[in-house]
């Protein structure tokens, strides 16, 4: 599902208009990004929770020349899911 097949979709359930809908979720996921962004936890009960993990620094290669190269350390989003989606799921 792309992100036009998801404000169908809310517009479909939700009798909004397209535009409304396409508003509605730009501001659900910036919320989202705004709260990752500060360091803070996000958890939708039922759904799952995104939340910010730090990756070390590591060692790789270049799959070009096969030279090692040093990662930087950085900051992931994970989202880990709910109780609730993954019995929907299975």
């Amino acid at each position: 599902m792309t992100k036009a097949d998801l404000i169908s979709a809310i517009a479909n359930e939700t009798g909004f208009s397209k535009k409304d809908s396409e508003t509605a979720l730009g501001s659900i996921l910036g919320a989202i990004t705004n709260s990752l962004q500060k360091g803070n936890e996000v958890r939708l009960v039922g759904f799952g929770t995104f939340k910010v993990s730090d990756r070390a620094a590591r060692t790789g290669r270049n799959p070009r020349t096969g030279e090692s190269i040093q990662i930087k350390a950085s900051k992931v989003p994970t989202f880990k899911a709910g109780k609730e989606l993954k019995d929907a799921v299975n």
